[in-house]
């Protein structure tokens, strides 16, 4: 049987709302409010529903509805308030089937992107929507062929900030980096965003925080989805999506498929002929099954592989010319049982799988002779218990334990590495004191095989001054063991000349290389320093913020934030090769400290106009080298200006900061929208202030005399026509006045592209 599910949408004055726009999930169904604020939905089956409805001046709200044998009618209360074009709190949404534990309520900052914010972007990978929120920078590795586009987050490396999917990480690493432009943000449901240390949810990779992406999940509805975008670089992204449920509605498949193009593009034409970031084709397949075992049991499988395939040529000039070819696979499959008890308490047992190959090779045209080559394979399997009960409306527990083991193979290991066995258990109380305080507590233990075992809490405290303001303090700590690259990799780059050797092999393959000749210089002082085993770093995060509804066209938000990183894992050159190439390895870093700002603010001047501001201020600094200056310690006593050759005694003041970190930056939007005629159009300005590339004067920090990166804008700018529920129409300009820098090798130039999309459903 069919039936039919309506409503009335009213404001918190009891005044009925037209013009609503209210979606079904997970059918996936649109439609508006009529001038008395009635909706409905028709043929619809049974099962639980979530609606969510937005506007323009409003703040959007989710919530499940249930149809039981009978046409359901509900009521529902929208609260005036300002709608960030990058910011929605998702608020009353039923919990994802895979995965108990609900990061919107955890003790650190929490950012949520939704589904209908990635569309009206334009984005096609993950790392097009993040670098337009506040406080996150998109850094690019490009070494021995790594094309990893990473981000930076309050300070913190890519390498500190753990990814997600659906709760579970993914592996396949470069440098440290996550390659975010892997990840299509396609059946993308949400992103959720933790800003500071969240190990006590996800484990020691989280040391700065986390990126989950949670992914479409059942659907009571056949339908099929198609979309295509063609622009500039010949970028091609075409997506496919199938989804229906079966046997009467208990089990749901869902099948997506991703094409994915790019020419690549040069940002350094002027020293290199050719191209400074590939062209690639990816390849990606994702599905998902759900089934309903008994009333209150489900079991479920995920499963996702994707191919990238790169070539490129790089010309240095004189007839040296490499060709750099790489090809990542990528395979992720997990499986779960989630029940709830007649008592209350939900329990999820779930496995997961992962496995990353990445076979990268550099050969010379000229002699066909190769020049460098490295095979990676990163294996992790996982298994967790998670629990959830909720004592009263006031009190809900959440807690779990868990254990992984993950393995590497690398051409470039001199010392073949043990495997990693982890396990962990964690537990967080969420509290609702009374209508003005709320508490949020977390513990985690977790234990590495190679470095023991660690416990870190989290805190969180919110109070509610009054309904339009609310203050939150919150608070934890971190624990992140060195991996087996820090550890044992000797690596050697001929392209970028340059070569990495692991810390627990440092002076034997040093050793090595000036037995052989290789070596002009090696920095005694700091081998003799660095002659121990890396530590495991910790990081302690404290965050103060608050939220004003000033008026109900303007709130503003902001907060500050300080992160302690103790023993901060980082590369020092120890070394020069005869052909004056650089030899790094790694050292703890006794103290570093990133400290900040963030504020921004939403309002709409008019109907239909959403504008959002956002702003960060960021220092990052190793404490160390304060000192070591103040000390007089050499080479960090003196400084010197690079033009006119002048050398002057330093000063703790000359000490500028860590390399890649911006003091400022910020970003603007606008949203305007014409309900009837389907149109939508936003428009974003970028701004990444100045920030360190290198030292170039050799005193081992950074100064103002070094290479600076300046400062730079992006301005984007998307238009959508929506026909009807099923057509949509879509061109999206990015970075409209064609910026590019040498030393962004992740930044093209202007690209414009144009869409199309279709949905199709019966009505």
């Amino acid at each position: 049987m069919r039936f039919t599910l309506s409503g009335r949408v009213r404001d918190n004055h009891g005044q009925n709302l037209p013009g609503i726009s209210v979606q079904l999930l997970p059918d996936n169904k649109y439609t508006q409010t009529d001038a008395n604020g009635n909706f409905s939905f028709a043929n619809l089956y049974e099962g639980i529903y979530t609606l969510k409805f937005s506007a323009v001046g409003y703040a959007s709200i989710a919530q499940s509805v249930e149809i039981e044998g009978k046409n359901t009618n509900a009521s529902f209360v929208m609260t005036q308030s300002d709608i960030g074009l990058n910011e929605v709190s998702v608020t009353g949404t039923k919990q994802p089937p895979d995965n108990l534990i609900n990061i919107q309520k955890g003790a650190m900052p929490v950012t949520v992107i939704d589904k209908r914010t990635i569309e009206l972007l334009g984005s096609r990978r993950l790392d097009e929507v993040l670098k337009e929120q506040t406080g996150i920078a998109i850094v690019n590795n490009i070494k021995g062929g790594s094309r990893s586009v990473g981000l930076q987050m309050q300070g913190f490396g890519s390498e500190y900030v753990m990814v997600l999917i659906d709760g579970q990480p993914m592996a396949g690493r470069n440098d440290g980096n996550f390659d975010l432009s892997r990840i299509s943000v396609n059946n993308i449901e949400r992103i959720e965003i933790i800003k500071g240390a969240s190990s006590c949810l996800f484990g020691s990779d989280a040391l700065g925080g986390s990126i989950n992406i949670v992914t479409k999940h059942s659907t009571l509805q056949p339908q099929a989805f198609a979309s295509l975008k063609y622009g500039s670089l010949n970028i091609t992204d075409a997506t496919l999506e199938g989804e229906t449920p079966f046997a009467s509605q208990r089990g749901s498949v869902n099948l997506v498929a991703n094409y994915y193009h790019t020419n690549g593009f040069n940002t350094d034409p002027k020293y290199i002929k050719g191209l400074t970031a590939p062209p690639y084709d990816n390849y990606d397949l994702q599905g998902r099954a759900r089934y309903q075992v008994a009333k209150t049991s489900f079991v479920g499988l995920t499963g996702r592989y994707a191919v990238r395939k790169s070539f490129m040529d790089k010309n240095f000039g004189l007839g040296n010319i490499t060709e750099d070819e790489q090809t990542e696979k990528d395979l992720n499959l997990s499986g779960y049982f989630n029940s709830t008890f007649k008592s209350g308490l939900q329990s999820l047992s779930r496995y997961y799988f992962t496995r990353f190959q990445n076979n990268n090779s550099v050969q010379w045209q000229a002699t066909g002779s190769v020049a460098g080559e490295d095979v990676f394979v990163q294996t992790f399997h996982r298994f967790e218990e998670q629990l959830s009960y909720a004592v009263n409306n006031a009190f809900k527990f959440t807690g779990g334990f868990g254990a992984g083991l993950e393995s590497m193979q690398n051409d470039a290991f001199s010392v073949a590495p043990k495997d990693v066995f982890s396990t962990f258990a964690y537990s967080q109380a969420d509290w609702t004191l009374n209508k003005k305080f709320g508490l949020v507590g977390g513990l985690r233990y977790d234990r590495h095989n190679s470095y023991g075992g660690r416990l870190n809490p989290s805190l969180g405290l919110q109070y509610h001054i009054k309904p339009q303001l609310s203050l939150k303090l919150a608070g934890g700590s971190g624990f992140k063991a060195p991996d087996f690259k820090n550890r044992y990799l000797v690596f050697y780059n001929p392209a970028a000349n340059y070569r990495v050797i692991g810390t627990e092999i440092l002076e034997s393959t040093l050793q090595e290389l000036q037995d052989e000749g290789q070596i002009s210089e090696v920095r005694e002082y700091l081998v003799k320093q660095l002659g121990q085993n890396l530590q495991a770093e910790k990081s302690n995060s404290l965050n103060l913020s608050f939220s004003y509804q000033a008026h109900k066209n303007l709130k503003l938000e902001g907060g500050l934030f300080y992160h302690q990183i103790i023993d901060q894992i980082n590369a020092i050159q120890v070394a020069t090769g005869t052909n004056n190439g650089q030899i790094f390895t790694y050292q703890n870093l006794p103290e570093v400290i990133n400290k900040g700002v963030e504020f921004s603010f939403g309002f709409k001047p008019i109907t239909n106009l959403d504008v959002h501001f956002g702003y960060q201020y960021l220092e990052s600094k190793d404490q160390s080298v304060a000192d070591k200056i103040s000390a007089g310690t050499y080479p960090y006593n003196k400084i010197r200006n690079s033009e006119t050759g002048e050398t002057r005694d330093a000063k703790p003041s000359d000490y500028w900061g860590i390399e890649n970190r911006s003091r400022h930056m910020f970003n603007f939007k606008t949203l305007y929208t014409l309900p009837k005629a389907g149109l939508t159009a936003n428009f974003r300005i970028n701004y990444r202030g100045k920030y360190p590339f290198a030292d170039t004067n050799n005193n081992q920090f950074i100064d103002r005399y070094d290479h600076f990166v300046d400062g730079y804008f992006l301005f984007n700018l998307s238009v959508e026509k929506k026909i009807q529920e099923k057509l949509s129409l879509q061109i999206t300009a990015d970075n409209l006045f064609d910026y590019y820098h040498r030393d962004i090798p992740g930044q093209s130039g202007r690209v414009i592209l144009a869409g199309i999309s279709y949905r199709l459903f019966k009505n």
